[in-house]
């Protein structure tokens, strides 16, 4: 049976509802999207009817599939949750007959701590790129800001000219839910910024782009290739290819609290909703405080 789901007027219509109602980025718009997508596929393939005759034995079903895939409990969730904001969709627009997922709870899943970096770490990450090259000299850059002011990746390769005030040493972002806030950095981030701004000028790099961060071709860096680049110098400098960029912003947030500052701020600075999703790394802080008296008390 063919079906061609990009089309499917379900699945577009509740894609066009979170563009207009949720305010949501792109990228959580295009996973949301592949969710649903496959889900039809799946529904389609195995069961042989559209979404509107799915019963809660469809979504066992499709559970089931998921951990054939040996696929993890917090993968699994994020799908399922996908689903549930659809169907609940389809429910408010009165085009189904009872919801089968209201009650379903989803796994229960370890709930683990955000990788981070020591200091020393993020050192020798800052440390890796090659600056007497653009790529490089961008690099180094973007990795100061990043972890100066714990921005998302998606925040940093939006940098646009415009947004970024050197004589205040601020800049402004546009967070999860078209959300604005301005973030201030230090010194070495200010430093680095220059440089890179004169770098650009000099050699007249793209000079009427509006875009901050751009490529050798003069377009906007990408998340991937930014992710490539991380890549290259954590393999440079030994340290864990598990890291990911976003990984700076957990070092940023952990850094702070370390150092005394208080949750409430560092909640502003990352642009949590909610106070509880910064809590996550005072855990990562206490958990630290107890490897190191494990590894150093003489009766650890």
């Amino acid at each position: 049976m063919s079906f061609d789901l990009k089309k499917d007027p379900l699945i577009d219509s509740f894609l066009s509802s979170l563009r207009l109602e949720k305010g949501l980025s792109e990228n959580t718009i295009k996973a949301y999207s592949n969710d649903c997508q496959a889900f039809s596929k799946w529904l389609l393939s195995t069961k042989k009817h559209p979404v509107l005759r799915t019963t809660e034995e469809d979504i066992q079903s499709y559970l089931k599939h998921f951990q054939n895939l040996n696929l993890s409990h917090s993968t699994i969730n994020r799908k399922l949750s996908s689903l549930k904001h659809f169907f609940y969709y389809l429910s408010k627009k009165k085009l189904l007959k009872s919801n089968p997922l209201i009650n379903f709870a989803g796994l229960k899943s370890a709930k683990s701590l955000p990788k981070s970096l020591s200091i020393i770490d993020v050192q020798s990450l800052i440390d890796a790129p090659d600056c007497t090259t653009f790529i490089g000299l961008r690099d180094r850059t973007m990795i100061e800001l990043m972890y100066a002011t714990g921005v998302r990746i998606s925040e940093l390769i939006n940098l646009q000219y415009s947004n970024i005030d050197l004589n205040r040493s601020l800049i402004k972002v546009m967070g999860k839910g078209r959300k604005e806030r301005m973030i201030p950095f230090g010194d070495n981030a200010l430093s680095w910024l220059i440089d890179y701004i004169e770098f650009r000028r000099k050699n007249n790099l793209s000079l009427n782009s509006r875009d901050f961060f751009i490529s050798q071709q003069g377009k906007k860096i990408t998340r991937q290739a930014f992710w490539h680049r991380i890549k290259t110098y954590l393999q440079a400098v030994g340290l864990s290819m598990d890291i990911s960029p976003h990984t700076l912003r957990h070092a940023f947030a952990t850094h702070l609290l370390n150092n005394g500052a208080d949750l409430r701020s560092v909640q502003m600075l990352l642009g949590h909703s909610d106070l509880s999703t910064t809590q996550i790394y005072t855990h990562i802080a206490k958990q630290r405080l107890s490897d190191m008296v494990k590894q150093h008390h003489p009766r650890g």
